[in-house]
């Protein structure tokens, strides 16, 4: 039986401002795990008296809310309190009222769960090439849109095989954020990611069961996804010199149309070295992953194939970086879409390396992850892979490289683990401003979480509610109190930008979508858009033209899904 709880705190207004109940509480809004702490902030109010009733009216017994401390934001100044609620070690759904605010609590085993499923299902809604049906996408089905059989070479990719204009196939793969290319470097990322959780925990991911047209097959349904999207990007490789394509692109952004209406002629464009790169890591750890795949039986050989094609390839060109600007100064047709440009390989020199030497055991390819091992462990992102290499020597069976490697993320961890007692919002990160910019939930808050994960694993020490307080930061215990993922919590976003959420007339956009987040660059504020707040953590609109705080994208939805997926596994 469920238990129903109401707790009623006392709050006194901490100035002559008028605070309204919305502005109260900041707390998760997925959830609760019966066995981890549960700690709301309330925000810029002076708690004078706590007190704890069962919804008749009676003493709740052990349970019990207190102010654990207070804190300043440093941006704003706003007084907040932290509050931890203790007792409610029961599965149930509560509520908790502060003033004339009642917000529901909810506390059950695996409550994150609908919430790994959703960030998961949101890769087969993103998926290019395929009618998305009814059957498994619901309201959200739509027509095919971007088969991506008649790309052209542009002039910038043209090799002797494959002079400019000339045609390919590159179908699948999903669309990268909330515009309709595909990009190899964010791909091998977001993969890259979620295959490295996947390999800590593969019976979890064996029994997830996703609604995506493979899912009568042999394979765990999460590998059938990734696939769709590894299958596109064995296109993205020239067979002639093993180099990739850094992106399939149209020239210009579509506007906010839907798939089936775009009409722009598909190119892939320039090869460059962290494409190669990336491609080549992700493909040789995908090799692995899929050997002996009954299902996909040719797929390990040809990626391990074009894995070291690609690796080569890169040896050779060392230099060639993707530089949007200088391209379009030379070739027409000009290209405006996103650029993922990157000036420095070491770190996805030391991401492929590793993962050839891990699927073919070679000493060459592991002398040179030494030589490009970094000096300390950084969260990955996509322009900083590096961390995705960590991951993997962490768990490897070689010693040496574990031994190097995991004192760095001990050292890591235990400086986030620090900073939480005397955080804002009961958090290892957020306090800075440097926490906050473009994609700073998925890799400010997310990626950490996952870092966290990793080194409670090869550390033994438990960071594990330090990386769940990452995720209670991401789902509403923070500054505007959003649950930043649309379809969840009571305040969550409506109006991203992504382009088919905002074209298909449907109220509510694609579920499972980790939006970007404050970003106090507002890189797009002008006549159209204002914010209402400067302040790093603050600095957010739910507006489908804010690109730079409100777009979604594939690899800030891989960070939220490893470390959501993590968590449902093991807590």
């Amino acid at each position: 039986m469920k238990t129903r709880l109401v707790i009623t705190l006392m709050v006194a207004v901490a100035s002559s401002a008028v605070v309204q109940a919305q502005d109260v509480v900041r707390y998760n809004q997925v959830g609760y795990l019966p066995t981890q702490e549960k700690v709301v902030v309330i925000d810029n109010v002076s708690p004078k008296k706590m007190r704890i009733q069962q919804s008749d009216g009676q003493s709740l017994g052990k349970a019990k809310a207190k102010v654990v401390r207070s804190a300043i934001s440093p941006f704003t100044g706003k007084k907040r309190h932290i509050v931890e609620l203790t007792g409610l070690d029961a599965a149930g759904d509560y509520t908790l009222s502060v003033g004339s605010q009642s917000v529901p609590i909810s506390v059950r085993p695996h409550v994150y769960h609908d919430l790994a499923d959703a960030s998961l299902h949101f890769y087969y809604l993103m998926r290019t090439g395929t009618p998305i049906e009814e059957r498994y996408a619901g309201k959200y089905a739509r027509g095919l849109g971007h088969p991506d059989t008649r790309v052209l070479i542009h002039p910038s990719a043209a090799s002797a095989g494959r002079p400019a204009g000339s045609e390919i196939s590159s179908p699948w793969g999903w669309y990268d954020a909330g515009d309709y290319n595909k990009y190899i470097v964010n791909s091998a990322f977001s993969i890259g990611i979620m295959l490295s959780v996947y390999e800590q925990i593969p019976t979890y991911f064996a029994n997830l069961k996703l609604n995506i047209p493979e899912n009568g097959n042999s394979t765990p349904d999460f590998l059938d996804e990734m696939y769709y999207n590894l299958h596109w990007m064995l296109t993205m490789q020239d067979p002639y010199d093993g180099g990739v394509y850094h992106k399939l692109t149209n020239p210009n952004f579509e506007g906010f149309v839907m798939p089936k209406d775009c009409h722009q002629q598909r190119y892939v464009v320039a090869k460059s070295v962290t494409a190669a790169l990336d491609f080549a890591a992700v493909m040789a750890q995908a090799s692995r992953l899929f050997k002996g795949n009954a299902d996909y039986p040719e797929f390990s050989t040809l990626a391990a194939q074009a894995a070291v094609r690609a690796y080569e390839w890169a040896k050779k060109n060392p230099t060639v970086f993707y530089r949007q600007m200088l391209m379009n100064g030379k070739f027409e047709p000009k290209v405006s879409t996103g650029e993922y440009g990157d000036g420095n390989a070491t770190d996805e020199w030391f991401w492929a390396a590793t993962q050839l030497y891990l699927l073919f055991g070679d000493e060459t390819w592991l002398n040179d992850a030494k030589d490009h091992a970094p000096k300390a462990f950084n969260a990955p992102v996509w322009g900083e892979v590096s961390g995705l290499g960590v991951f993997a020597w962490l768990t490897s069976s070689n010693t040496k490289m574990r031994d190097m490697f995991t004192p760095m993320i001990s050292e890591y961890a235990e400086r986030l683990s620090g900073q939480v007692k005397s955080s804002n919002f009961q958090t290892p990160v957020g306090d800075v401003a440097k926490d906050f910019g473009w994609g700073c939930l998925a890799e400010r808050f997310c990626a950490p979480g996952v870092a966290l994960l990793f080194a409670t694993q090869a550390t033994k020490k438990d960071y594990n509610a330090d990386a769940l307080r990452c995720l209670d930061y991401v789902l509403g215990r923070n500054a505007l109190g959003y649950c930043y993922v649309t379809g969840f919590g009571q305040h969550s976003p409506m109006n991203p930008h992504h382009r088919p959420s905002a074209a298909d007339g449907i109220a509510e956009p694609f579920p499972g979508m980790l939006v970007g987040g404050p970003n106090p660059g507002q890189q797009d504020k002008g006549s159209n858009l204002t914010y209402a707040s400067s302040a790093p953590d603050e600095s957010y609109l739910d507006d489908t033209a804010s690109y730079a705080s409100n777009e979604i994208a594939i690899n800030w939805n891989a960070c939220l899904a490893a470390l959501v997926c993590w968590i449902d596994a093991i807590i």
